[in-house]
């Protein structure tokens, strides 16, 4: 089609009656002149990190859990100088570890258990463990919206984090994360772990108070007389104890009570106590907190608290070491360059798998000698 010079259309031309064009619009500008420029979000130094946590400002305490989340070296760094900072104002909290088969209810036990917290005038931080698939390393991260009450709360901090293949199903960097959490002044930790059965037991090396959720009439109960996460508990809940459960639940009580009685005394003194409660009713809710607190109490008198601390730290430091260790080996390059090939020749039966370990070894060493 043809223009004039004046921007006339040829085709509203008389001779063509049966078109008419319009002019069309000017040309709209590249970039949304209403659009709102964003501000970014400051970057805190290790100092502002620690100052603003101190002062209890939850998204920097968000941001500071995912620094010490992140597998970045730099994070890293900067992570431990923060959480070295902040262990002055750590250690005045209650740290609960809950665990349980899986759909024994304990996201909705920790919101009514809570709520109940909350209710007393305590800051509350939970953290939840989600599994992370095997496959595409990928977590769902949905714990939080089975806690309805204490998601919203003025004086409750939620987190979810992804296990990422960590042993016992506790994220890798959970201790780090309750030293923040206190030193923003929460004086209740929950942890919530990934409910995987017996070999969850390292919730056990982090927290005060260790509580188990079960169900009644699930078989479970033949479970009790098993030796780990049993042996562990210093509480047993029987979750869902409403409507045509009351009864199973009162007899998995009784059973549960029994497999007790054949564990040894544990090192506390404490004698393990086996509650009924419905998380969904809100019953039996107050007994299992006062069970914990009288444990607090208990452990106090004697001194078992701070000896068990003491010995989690211990604990933790060859956990670091281990973990720094792992970290270490698989960032060389030079292993990095040798894996692909001793993963060819087992995949090709050329080499066994320990004497392909066992060279990767002796080569990590001699780098670092």
């Amino acid at each position: 089609m043809t223009m004039a010079n004046d921007g006339h259309h040829i085709e509203n031309d008389e001779r063509f009656l049966g078109l008419n064009v319009n002019a069309g619009v000017p040309q709209p500008p590249m970039l949304n002149p209403y659009a709102k420029v964003r501000k970014r979000r400051p970057e805190y130094t290790v100092d502002g990190y620690v100052e603003e946590i101190v002062k209890g400002n939850r998204t920097v305490l968000s941001q500071a859990v995912t620094l010490i989340e992140s597998n970045k070296p730099e994070h890293q760094e900067k992570a431990q100088q923060i959480i070295e900072k902040c262990l002055p104002y750590a250690g005045k909290s209650v740290r609960l570890g809950i665990t349980g088969v899986p759909g024994a209810g304990k996201s909705t036990f920790i919101d009514s258990l809570g709520a109940h917290v909350l209710g007393q005038g305590k800051k509350l931080a939970v953290l939840a463990i989600d599994p992370s698939s095997e496959l595409t390393k990928g977590s769902i991260l949905g714990d939080k919206t089975r806690m309805e009450r204490i998601s919203v709360a003025e004086n409750a901090f939620v987190r979810p984090s992804p296990s990422a293949g960590s042993l016992g199903g506790v994220a890798r960097k959970t201790r780090e994360t309750i030293v923040l959490c206190e030193a923003a002044g929460f004086n209740t930790i929950f942890v919530e772990t990934v409910g995987v059965g017996q070999s969850e037991t390292a919730v056990h090396s982090m927290v005060d108070f260790f509580l188990l959720i079960q169900l009644a009439g699930t078989g479970d109960e033949l479970q009790g007389i098993k030796r780990g996460i049993m042996e562990m508990a210093d509480g047993i809940a029987i979750n869902k104890c409403d409507g045509n459960n009351v009864e199973k639940s009162k007899m998995a009580r009784a059973q549960f009570q029994n497999a007790l009685h054949l564990f040894p005394e544990p090192p506390s003194g404490w004698s393990p106590k086996v509650l009924t409660c419905s998380a969904i009713e809100d019953s039996g809710i107050t007994e299992i907190w006062n069970m914990i607190e009288e444990y607090m109490n208990f452990t106090a008198a004697n001194g078992f608290t701070e000896t068990k601390r003491n010995h989690q730290a211990k604990y933790w430091m060859y956990e670091s070491i281990n973990e720094y260790l792992k970290n270490n080996f698989y960032r060389n390059k030079t292993i990095k360059s040798l894996l692909l090939m001793y993963e060819n020749q087992i995949l090709n039966n050329e080499i066994t798998s320990f004497v392909a370990a066992k060279k990767l070894l002796d080569t990590y060493f001699k780098l670092n000698r």
